[in-house]
């Protein structure tokens, strides 16, 4: 196998599922159709999945471009082992109602932490994730 230099090697990826894990924390899988040399890709029959807990729910997204600054991972699904998993599937609905729950837990949990530093007469700091958005 010959190794060939950036982007250039996604080549061998075309066509291939693949999971693909997004600067915003986003998970999708789906085939690999298109690159450029920037790593922009274009991905077909794509589906978001969201994990909460032991359990995921996926959301079908069809024909999805993707920024390639935006990709933080890229992999190619083992097909044979894909459903071997001890996770859960559940709905669409269920996930969604689930990572929001979550995302309330964690914002209440940053809350009381704030709140516990100036208590202390602490400044709490600012993330840098909170920063981008």
């Amino acid at each position: 196998m010959n190794y060939l230099p950036g982007t250039a090697s996604l080549i061998e990826e075309i066509d291939k599922k693949l999971l693909v894990v997004l600067r915003d924390g986003r998970t999708l899988i789906g085939y690999l159709r298109s690159i450029d040399q920037f790593a922009n890709l274009v991905l077909h029959r794509t589906i978001e999945r969201i994990h909460v807990g032991k359990k995921y729910g996926d959301i079908p997204r069809g024909i999805f471009i993707v920024r390639g600054e935006n990709v933080v991972l890229l992999g190619e699904i083992d097909l044979e082992n894909e459903g071997n998993t001890n996770l859960e599937e559940v709905s669409i609905d269920e996930i969604l109602e689930m990572q929001r729950d979550e995302q309330q837990e964690k914002q209440q949990q940053e809350e009381k932490k704030k709140k516990a530093l100036m208590e202390r007469g602490l400044q709490p700091h600012t993330d840098f994730h909170d920063e981008m958005y």
